[in-house]
């Protein structure tokens, strides 16, 4: 259908941009936006997702971009709006694929750096830096980046020219008048752009539910300075990596508190060097210390940066809570900050933590009962500002789960959007734009996920992770068949027959032996077994001697009559692998 319409529209020679988001509408993270004219195409953010409970030995999620490898001769650049991980996270994975340029401010092209060097990608990455108020021309496209205040700096909107208007990515944003670094969201450039026209404003929609503004990120100061003042023992703060304002006033407040700085944590260490090199953050080098030598000061004297605010398993202050940091242990009476938003999915993970923290004596603070995290996302009334100052003819929600989007949808109709001119899309659909319609059109496979265990060479297809699903769930059941190798009978019952014998002599049921794992315990359910025996059993006594000789085959009849039976005794249907040996 989409190119169809294309091919239709190059013929009347009018003007049309497809739309295509591959991952950020319907969940948190996975940000990842196609702009493409029948010429040209750019990728706006690469972000890749955390995996849920749900989602065993997954270690990232990536979006499909099978849908840019088939167009990948008319990609001009990959466009980054900021550098959170749920932007960039998915960059070395897809530069693995697509040789393409990239474009990002200094600092959101230093934090990618690093992941592109970790997974061997650098040396081919053509990236080019931009900053705030730059130009780029691509192909049909000329990409503007506008500043945007954020909990990283250098973050930036983009609003793309394109043969049929204007539209206008915002990225992730708020309107914080007193910013940590003194860079406010670019206002009078935003309302310029509205004034002059906007086709179309796609926009964050992460705090659409939230009402009000959203505080400043300097909010937080006070709160975590009373902290400060009451904490005797060891003080653990934990936040987001790249969440650099926010580790800029944790500093600040310990050299106000005159305590000494150990970060722990690969990726908080690697941004923590990486932004004091580029001035990013202030950072007096005499009050940091090697995290290995925390132990050496008193306990007063002491705040340590970690990582872990989503409770991720590997991270430093999971490791901490379960007692198994190499070097840094909880106390009782020591404190400890979650100062991060619990992201949809992670509570369990989250609680999981928190519950160990307090095991080991820790008094714990998160969102849900201190003022210690204030969001970078804007709140409806931030939302509401951002599409009155654009004034766009069509706008499209992004970032969020469905609700999210619908709640924007309402927020901009509230505002004076025609709600014919709003439409609320999902990954994979097409968002057909000409200058005088917007339409949401089907998904046509254009869209899915990649799970990754360990690097991103690391695939896992879809049908690998449904079986450790299922044997989380309901085990595995490994039935273990001997046939002859000449007969197809069982061995010893073959020593007697003479040549004239038939070759389909029944298996006895000594000659069946059935393992399970995670379905049943062995010892208590011999009747179930020697039950799942006989129907094995009977399924080979019931082939013929050509079937017999078909390993597949065997295989194929016992599974899918022990999957029946226990499906029907059990109401579980653990995995079943069959096991023919001959002999």
């Amino acid at each position: 259908m989409t190119d169809s319409i294309l091919n239709n529209n190059k013929e009347n020679g009018d003007g049309s941009v497809s739309i295509v988001p591959l991952g950020g509408l319907g969940e948190f993270g996975l940000n990842m936006m196609v702009y493409e004219t029948e010429d040209d195409l750019i990728v706006i953010d690469t972000g890749f997702m955390l995996p849920g409970s749900d989602m065993p030995g997954v270690d990232l999620i990536f979006p499909d971009i099978r849908y840019l490898v088939e167009r990948q001769e008319k990609i001009r650049g990959i466009l980054l709006t900021h550098g959170h991980e749920d932007h960039i996270g998915a960059l070395a994975y897809i530069l693995r694929q697509l040789d393409v340029p990239v474009y990002g401010t200094q600092l959101t092209l230093a934090i990618a750096r690093g992941r592109l060097r970790e997974y061997g990608v650098l040396g081919k990455a053509q990236l080019n830096t931009i900053a705030p108020g730059d130009t780029v021309e691509l192909g049909d496209f000329t990409a503007e980046f506008i500043h945007v205040a954020h909990s990283i700096p250098d973050s930036v909107a983009i609003a793309l020219q394109t043969p049929i208007g204007v539209i206008v990515h915002t990225g992730d944003f708020k309107f914080d008048m007193t910013p940590v670094d003194g860079k406010l969201t670019d206002i009078q450039r935003l309302a310029r752009l509205g004034a002059e026209g906007v086709l179309m404003l796609i926009s964050d929609s992460t705090n659409a539910e939230r009402p009000g503004q959203i505080p400043s990120e300097q909010s937080i100061y006070s709160p975590i300075d009373g902290i400060f003042q009451n904490t005797e023992q060891r003080l653990f703060l934990s936040t987001f990596s790249s969440s650099l304002h926010r580790i800029q006033q944790f500093i600040d407040l310990a050299n106000k508190h005159r305590r000494l700085i150990a970060v722990t944590g690969r990726s908080l260490i690697n941004n923590v060097r990486t932004a004091s090199e580029l001035g990013y953050l202030n950072v007096n080098p005499d009050y940091l210390i090697d995290a290995r030598d925390a132990s050496m000061f008193q306990p007063h004297e002491v705040m340590i940066l970690s990582t872990g605010s989503q409770g991720e398993p590997r991270s430093a202050l999971t490791l901490l809570a379960f007692d198994n940091h190499p070097f840094l242990n909880v106390e009782p009476g020591d404190t400890v900050v979650i100062s991060a938003r619990i992201i949809p999915g992670n509570e369990k993970a989250i609680g999981h933590v928190v519950n160990h923290l307090l095991k080991r004596g820790a008094k714990i603070y998160h969102e849900r009962n201190a003022n210690v995290h204030v969001s970078g996302h804007g709140a409806s009334e931030d939302l509401k500002l951002m599409i009155n100052l654009l004034r766009p003819k069509f706008f499209i929600p992004m970032h969020g789960e469905y609700q999210n989007l619908v709640r924007h949808a309402e927020l901009a109709e509230s505002v004076g959007v025609p709600k014919e001119n709003i439409n609320i899309a999902e990954d994979g659909e097409l968002i057909y734009l000409t200058a005088d319609s917007c339409e949401v059109l089907g998904r046509e496979g254009r869209s899915g996920r990649v799970f990754v265990d360990g690097k991103p060479e690391f695939e896992l297809e879809d049908i690998v992770l449904r079986d450790r699903i299922q044997l989380s769930e309901d085990g595995i059941v490994v039935p273990i068949i001997v046939l002859h190798s000449d007969t197809g009978a069982n061995p010893d019952a073959a020593e007697g027959l003479s040549s004239a014998a038939p070759s389909h002599t029944a298996l006895n049921t000594g000659e069946i032996e059935i393992i399970s794992r995670g379905f049943v315990y062995m010892d208590e359910s011999e009747k179930l077994i020697e039950k799942a025996k006989e129907v094995t059993r009977d399924v080979i006594a019931k082939m013929s001697d050509e079937q017999k000789h078909e390993t597949e085959t065997v295989q194929d009849g016992v599974r899918g009559a022990l999957r029946r039976f226990f499906s029907k005794q059990m109401q579980r249907t653990p995995l079943i692998f069959p096991v023919v040996m001959r002999v």
